[in-house]
C-alpha cells in the first residue's frame, strides 16, 4: 500500500477548489442579492415611464378662501402635523442660515406667536396655509444646541415643535426642498434660523399680504428666491426623506444618488461608460464609517475597467445626475425608464420589473 506524504497534487487541487468556493460563496452572499429585477443576462430592466422635469404637482390650494382645503404639498393639513425628523441647516445666499426638516423643506416662525411663554396663534384656515411641525421625533441639526428644541401644546392637543420657544411651521406653497416662498408673507412670516430667530430680520420679501390678516393668502407670491445651498455636516453617504420618493440616498453635498437598471451586481458591472458618465458621474469611494442609514452589506468599491473607482451599495454601482442643480433635486428619477434614485438598501426606488 502506498502512502501519500505531504500533499498530493490531487489533495492540493481539492483544497484550492474548496477555498475558491468559500470565497465565491462569501462574495455572492455580500453581493447580488437584488436578483428579482434582473434579466437572464444579468442586466436589469426597467419599464417605468420617465418623470418629466418640473412635473406639475398642482398648486394644492383649491379655489376657496385662499387657504384651501388641500395643501397638496409636503405639509399635512390641519390637525395632522408632520414630523420634522433630523433637522438640517442650509446656508442660503439670500436668507443666511435657514433651518429645514429632514426632507429639506424650510421651517418658518410667525411674528404673532410668542416664545415666552411659547404659544401659537395660527389655527383654522391659517393652519392649512402654514401646517404645524410636530415635535415628536425632531432632532437638532448638527452643531446646533439641542436644548433649543422644545414643544408647545396647541389648543387641539397637538404638540408642536419649538426652537428657542418659537413654534415652527412649513408653508403649503413650498413645493420642493429649497423653496422659501413663505419668506416675508404678510410681514409676519419668516424663515427660521437654527437658533429660532428670523433668518432675515426685517426682510418683508415679495407678495406681502395686503389683507393684513398676517396669515398669508395662498395666492401670495412671496418667493424669496428658493435658493437651496449646501446642507451642513452630511455624511459621505446618508439618506433624505423625499416627499414623493420616500427615503433615498444622498451624497455629502445632499445631491440625490441614483442606480442604473442596466448595471448588474453579480458580476459587478456598469453599463454607463464614456459619454454616459458626463451626465451620470460616478459616486466616488466613501468610507464605511462615513455613512448614515446605509446598508453596509456589499458596501464595496468597484474598480471599473476605465480605471475609475466607484462606490456601490449591495454591490450596485452608484451615480449622481448632472441635471440635478441643487440638493433636493430628483430630476434623474425615471429618466429613460432605467435611472432611479437609490434606496438605502441599494434598490432602485420606483423601478418596475
Amino acid at each position: 500500500m502506498q502512502h501519500v506524504s505531504g500533499g498530493s497534487p490531487r489533495a492540493w487541487r481539492s483544497a484550492s477548489l474548496v477555498a475558491a468556493a468559500a470565497a465565491l460563496l462569501a462574495l455572492t452572499t455580500a453581493c447580488g442579492q437584488d436578483k428579482g429585477d434582473q434579466s437572464p443576462d444579468g442586466q436589469n430592466v426597467g419599464n417605468q415611464a420617465p418623470v418629466k422635469d418640473g412635473a406639475d404637482a398642482g398648486d394644492g390650494y383649491g379655489s376657496g378662501n385662499g387657504y384651501g382645503s388641500d395643501t397638496g404639498s409636503a405639509a399635512d393639513s390641519a390637525g395632522k402635523a408632520k414630523a420634522a425628523g433630523q433637522l438640517a441647516v442650509w446656508d442660503s445666499k439670500k436668507l443666511g442660515k435657514v433651518v429645514t426638516d429632514s426632507a429639506g423643506f424650510t421651517l418658518y416662525r410667525f411674528d404673532k406667536d410668542t416664545a415666552e411663554p411659547p404659544k401659537s396663534n395660527c389655527d383654522g384656515a391659517c393652519e392649512k396655509a402654514w401646517p404645524v411641525v410636530a415635535a415628536k421625533g425632531a432632532q437638532a441639526a448638527p452643531g446646533v444646541d439641542k436644548s433649543l428644541l422644545g414643544e408647545v401644546t396647541r389648543s387641539d392637543g397637538t404638540k408642536q415643535l419649538t426652537i428657542d420657544g418659537w413654534p415652527m411651521y412649513r408653508f403649503a406653497k413650498d413645493a420642493k426642498p429649497g423653496d422659501a416662498k413663505g419668506q416675508g408673507v404678510g410681514g409676519t412670516w419668516y424663515a427660521a434660523a437654527p437658533d429660532g430667530k428670523k433668518a432675515a430680520p426685517g426682510a418683508a420679501g415679495g407678495g406681502a399680504d395686503s389683507g393684513s390678516d398676517g396669515y398669508g393668502d395662498a395666492d401670495d407670491d412671496a418667493d424669496a428666491g428658493g435658493d437651496a445651498a449646501q446642507p451642513a455636516d452630511l455624511a459621505g453617504l446618508s439618506t433624505r426623506n423625499d416627499p414623493k420618493l420616500g427615503e433615498i440616498v444622498v451624497d455629502k453635498n445632499g445631491m440625490t444618488v441614483y442606480r442604473f437598471t442596466k448595471d448588474s451586481a453579480w458580476p459587478m458591472k456598469s453599463a454607463c461608460t464614456g459619454a454616459c458618465l458626463e451626465k451620470w458621474p460616478v459616486v466616488k469611494p466613501v468610507e464605511k464609517n462615513d455613512t448614515k442609514g446605509i446598508l453596509k452589506k456589499g458596501f464595496v468599491t468597484f474598480d471599473r475597467p476605465d480605471g475609475i473607482k466607484q462606490q456601490t451599495i449591495d454591490c450596485w454601482p452608484l451615480y449622481t445626475f448632472a441635471g440635478d442643480k441643487k440638493p433636493g433635486d430628483t430630476n434623474g428619477q425615471g429618466v429613460g425608464g432605467t435611472w432611479y434614485a437609490a434606496a438605502p438598501n441599494g434598490k432602485p426606488v420606483g423601478a418596475t420589473k
